[in-house]
């Protein structure tokens, strides 16, 4: 301790002020976070301690007049709807990363990346209007019926093709999600692969590789950490999102077994039926769904860079 006053004394003024404004900007963010877990944690206690954590948690019943309340439905239509957007816009965000950054010619690139960085920009609540409006009458009349009579005669698979064709349900919700979350996957991945060397890709080329072996095999191993970082990014969006997610997936709390059946995630839980709690209970298991979704976060986050640290290790640069 000693050691360091002489230090202490002799840094500048200024620089003092400037750590001790920056030391407090970060402490900042743990206490709202601590904040934000307290205030879940007290006021879904009532319900936690009436139904249990573990029952809460696993329980299938979401019924209002009779007081009885589980999470189960709720998490799974969030965990659904979330890996299979994830499903379907991992692929095309990927493709277009790699087409901008080593195919489109350079008229395109620019154009291109400003309507990826557009999708971005566009609020919630105009994706879930367009989903109902002009989405879900397309999927129900052309995409869901055109699913059911190829992929629906397919044993095993078939049972998630069941139904009536609505447009309100699993997959339109899905198919909403993974064009909101495109963007940041896209944009990510198109920055990673911009770090590859230059020397490195040309290396491979004057060896006789094709572009596609040079992306293959150059490209997307060496931005594989950004491209995980911007998977995990969209997976955040798509745990969290709710307005677009709400005006599409219908709010049936049950277990679905088909993708044209309507659903409930957490946050549309929440959207629906926070203005209709009129009892404590009620309530008191709307700020459990929230803790939930909380914690689903953090773990996703958690395993995220716990995964990210060990390949770094592995792969390192």
């Amino acid at each position: 301790m000693r050691s360091l006053l002489p230090i202490l004394t002799k840094k500048n003024p200024l620089d003092l002020l400037f750590s001790a404004i920056t030391a407090l900007a970060s402490m900042t963010v743990i206490v709202f976070i601590i904040g934000i877990l307290w205030v879940l944690a007290t006021r879904s206690w009532p319900a936690l301690q009436k139904f249990g954590i573990f029952d809460f948690v696993t329980s299938l019943s979401w019924d209002p007049v009779k007081e009885n309340f589980g999470a189960a439905t709720s998490i799974f239509g969030t965990v659904v709807t979330t890996v299979l957007s994830l499903v379907l816009a991992i692929p095309l965000a990927i493709g277009i990363a790699i087409f901008i950054t080593e195919i489109a010619p350079n008229f395109l690139k620019g154009p291109v990346g400003i309507a990826i960085e557009l999708l971005a920009a566009i609020p919630s609540i105009i994706y879930g209007m367009w989903g109902l409006f002009t989405l879900a009458p397309l999927m129900s009349k052309y995409v869901e019926p055109a699913l059911q009579s190829t992929l629906g005669k397919v044993p095993v698979i078939e049972v998630l093709f069941r139904g009536t064709p609505l447009g309100i349900d699993i997959l339109t919700a899905s198919v909403i999600l993974s064009i909101m979350i495109i963007p940041f996957t896209a944009s990510i991945a198109r920055d990673s692969f911009n770090l590859t060397p230059a020397v490195v890709k040309e290396s491979a080329y004057a060896l006789g590789a094709t572009q596609w072996e040079v992306v293959k095999d150059v490209v997307v191993p060496y931005s594989k950490l950004g491209v995980f970082g911007g998977i995990v990014l969209s997976l955040g969006r798509a745990l969290g999102e709710t307005m677009a997610v709400a005006f599409v997936l219908g709010n049936n709390h049950k277990i679905a077994t088909s993708l044209f059946d309507a659903a409930s995630t957490i946050t549309v839980t929440l959207a629906n039926e926070f203005t209709e709690a009129d009892k404590d209970i009620y309530l008191s298991s709307l700020f459990g769904l929230a803790l939930v979704l909380f914690a689903m976060s953090f773990a996703t986050l958690a395993i995220s860079k716990v995964i990210l640290m060990r390949a770094e290790k592995k792969y390192p640069r």
